[in-house]
């Protein structure tokens, strides 16, 4: 992998400087979760078909929060059941995500207190030159400077699908932006597109959930 792992590069897009996200905490464990398993497709440890996966090679990539996906994928019982490895990942990988990210110095845990008596400690994004980065391939490809690797449109699918685009600041009517977006994911493979999909379906999913 150059750079940081997709979970982390969304993470970065996802959160504001602060670390307020920019959606709500279930989609975006949804969305961290299914980039963990994109980046387990794009290196090729893991094939998705009609809503099934299989482990087609284990060597680990090197990240701990997609190693541990492909832990979870190894020891799977679901007989491959895509939506169910997201979901199981979904529970601890925002905070796997974090700690990766400390780690890499792009998050800073910071505690303060609110109204002299309350103490908030949130993860802030140290320079924002880190989401700068994050977000390069995804600007390039919205804007049709650079064609996207597999990577690139993996993420183009996720920051659309998560609408979150605004991070990227490309002055474009949003509503066109998550279009576009969506389409570079579409086309680049089959097997992204179904991800993308499948991550949506989920969000959907835990929104109306929330609601009832």
């Amino acid at each position: 992998m150059n750079g940081l792992p997709l979970p982390q590069e969304l993470y970065l897009i996802a959160h504001d400087q602060s670390g307020r996200p920019l959606v709500h905490p279930s989609s975006m464990a949804i969305g961290l979760a299914g980039a963990a398993l994109l980046e387990l497709v794009v290196g090729e440890r893991v094939t998705v078909s009609g809503g099934r996966g299989a482990l087609a090679d284990d060597t680990p990539l090197g990240d701990a929060v997609v190693d541990g996906l492909l832990s979870l994928v190894r020891r799977d019982r679901s007989g491959g059941d895509v939506r169910s490895w997201i979901r199981q990942a979904a529970g601890e990988v925002c905070r796997h995500t974090q700690a990766s990210l400390v780690t890499a110095g792009a998050l800073a845990q910071v505690t303060r207190r609110r109204m002299g008596l309350l103490s908030q400690t949130r993860h802030e994004i140290t320079d924002m030159a880190w989401v700068v980065r994050a977000c390069s391939g995804v600007r390039a490809a919205a804007e049709g400077r650079e064609p996207p690797d597999a990577r690139c449109a993996a993420l183009c699918g996720l920051v659309g699908v998560l609408e979150v685009d605004a991070a990227l600041y490309l002055g474009q009517p949003s509503n066109q932006l998550v279009v576009r977006l969506r389409a570079i994911a579409a086309e680049h493979s089959p097997m992204i597109r179904e991800v993308i999909g499948i991550v949506e379906t989920l969000i959907r999913d835990a929104a109306v959930a929330i609601y009832r």
